[in-house]
Parts: structure tokens; C-alpha cells; sequence
């Protein structure tokens, strides 16, 4: 691979580590990047894998010395999403991403318009929310439903697992985030080991990108918990409408 190609997925990494610490979406970045250099599709997501878990591990670490970690939610999605992220990688071959992009989109729109008409959601803590069900539900929905999604397809994970945190359990985003990034390495892992085993991942180029990953998630994490939910906020809504075009383009463009 030219000198130039691996500078710009270092960068790309480096740059998804900040957007995946923040509000998840890294895979927005670092995804295309890889395809770009001609990789085949499956490679690419094998490599942004092994790349990403290593940053999404390292803001884990980040966050939980500064924010409280919701281990009841926390710990046994990242068990389950282990599993539901490895099946969904390994039906990643039978199920064509044309098909799922359009749901992705659409509840992405939903997402943006959620957020936009409703400022005030993710800004405080609503403990009320809080029953045995709905602790319950957001574990199915993160260590089930969203982790299978990362596995088969991938893009906006992080992101999911936010909104499903402060809508169902009423934590604030930041809180959200904190807790998103326990379970999102459980998907990492889950995928990633379905990939490595089918010879997928191109290790070299990964385990530097994985550098650069960290590098950026270890910024962004920072950021989030000294900037706060506003900032959190903000950047979720610039993520989400970026992952609606960049889908749309590859979907109609």
C-alpha cells in the first residue's frame, strides 16, 4: 500500500477515535477511508474492527475514571453483545447491506428529528424513568438488537446506544456515552472474532491504525466529559445528519 494511503487512514483513525469517544459514528470516518484504498468491503470492516476496539476500549477506561458507569446496564449487554455482534457478523455474507440502509436511514431521520424537537433529552438525568423493565429493555435493545446491527452492518452503533440510554433509562448524555462505550466493546470483540477466524482482518495496517484510534478516542473523551452534555449533544446532531447523506449516497448517489 502507498506511503500516502496509510497516512490518510492513520489520520482517518485517529479522527473516528474522537467522533466514537464523543457520540459513536467513528465507523463513519474510518470505514470509508479503508474502502477507499480498494480493500475489499469485508476487510475493510474486519480492519476498522480491530482498529476501533482498541479505541472504544480506551475512552471506556477514559470515562469510567470521571463518569459513573451504569454497570447494571453496562455489564451485561457487553456479555451479550459479545455473542450478538459475532452472529451478526457472521451473517454479514447473507444479508445485503442495500437492504438495510434505507431502515438505517430512516430511523436516523427519527433520531435527528428526536433530538432536534425534544432539546431537552440527554441534558439532565431523569432517574424517574428508571424501573426493573425498562433496565431490562435496555439491555435487550444494547446487547441484542443494536450489537447485531454492529456486527452485520456497523455505522452509528455508538450512536444508537446513546438514544436508547436516554430514552429508555433517562441518563443524560454524557452518562449515555459513558456507559455506550462498555458495550460497544463488546460488539468490537464479538465482530471481530468471527472476522479474524474467517482471515478477514489485515493485521499490520489495523494494529497502527489501533494507535492512532486511541490517540483521538483519548481526546474525545476528555472533551465530551469537561464540555459536557451540550457539547455531546451537538455533535451527535452533526454525526447522525452525516451518516444519513453518507448512506443516501451510497444507497441513490
Amino acid at each position: 500500500m502507498p506511503l500516502e494511503q496509510v497516512v490518510v487512514l492513520l489520520a482517518a483513525a485517529a479522527g473516528a477515535g474522537w467522533v466514537d469517544a464523543v457520540v459513536g459514528g467513528g465507523g463513519l470516518v474510518q470505514l470509508p477511508a479503508l474502502l477507499m484504498t480498494g480493500m475489499p468491503p469485508v476487510q475493510a470492516m474486519a480492519t476498522n474492527k480491530f482498529s476501533s476496539v482498541f479505541g472504544t476500549a480506551s475512552a471506556a477506561v477514559a470515562y469510567a475514571r470521571s463518569t459513573k458507569i451504569d454497570r447494571q446496564v453496562a455489564l451485561p449487554g457487553a456479555a451479550l453483545a459479545v455473542v450478538s455482534a459475532g452472529l451478526g457478523a457472521w451473517a454479514a455474507a447473507a444479508i445485503s447491506a442495500d437492504v438495510l440502509r434505507p431502515v438505517v436511514m430512516v430511523v436516523l431521520l427519527g433520531v435527528a428529528a428526536f433530538v432536534t424537537l425534544r432539546p431537552s433529552m440527554g441534558a439532565l438525568p431523569q432517574p424517574h424513568l428508571r424501573t426493573d423493565g425498562r433496565v431490562v429493555a435496555a439491555v435487550a435493545a444494547a446487547g441484542v438488537g443494536i450489537a447485531f446491527y454492529d456486527g452485520i452492518m456497523g455505522p452509528g452503533t455508538g450512536t444508537f446506544l446513546i438514544i436508547a440510554f436516554t430514552t429508555i433509562l433517562g441518563l443524560d448524555f454524557v452518562a449515555a456515552s459513558a456507559s455506550a462505550k462498555i458495550i460497544n466493546v463488546g460488539t468490537n470483540l464479538g465482530a471481530l472474532a468471527v472476522f479474524g477466524l474467517q482471515g478477514h482482518v489485515q493485521w499490520a495496517l489495523g494494529l497502527g491504525m489501533a494507535l492512532c484510534n486511541v490517540a483521538g478516542a483519548q481526546l474525545g473523551a476528555r472533551m465530551a466529559i469537561r464540555r459536557g452534555t451540550a457539547f455531546v449533544r451537538v455533535v451527535l446532531l452533526c454525526v447522525v445528519v452525516a451518516m444519513v447523506i453518507r448512506l443516501g449516497w451510497q444507497q441513490f448517489g
